[in-house]
């Protein structure tokens, strides 16, 4: 999981009680400050900034000179929780 800032209120990096909302020992949360991912992804400006976003990359892809497609990305993630799942289960079963 990538915070950056995009909000006004993004300051600082996520305060360790924001980090607890997602517990699973499985993830690692980083502070991307300066938003590199967000620009590696296709930012050009503050309006074309890549967050809230959820993308699912199989087991066999590399990250080289520019980001691998996902199997799925969508975004807000509130709204694409079950159709994540599905694709994340099915990533995650299809490396069994």
């Amino acid at each position: 999981m990538v915070w950056e800032p995009v909000l006004a209120t993004d300051w600082s990096a996520p305060s360790t009680a924001i980090l607890k909302r997602v517990s699973d020992s499985r993830v690692q949360q980083y502070w991307d400050k300066e938003r590199l991912l967000s620009k590696a992804m296709g930012e050009h400006d503050s309006s074309s900034a890549v967050w809230d976003w959820v993308g699912v990359y199989s087991g066999d892809v590399f990250w080289e000179t520019a980001p691998p497609k996902p199997v799925f990305d969508s975004g807000p993630v509130v709204d694409v929780v079950p159709d994540f799942t599905k694709a994340l289960l099915a990533a995650a079963s299809s490396t069994l």
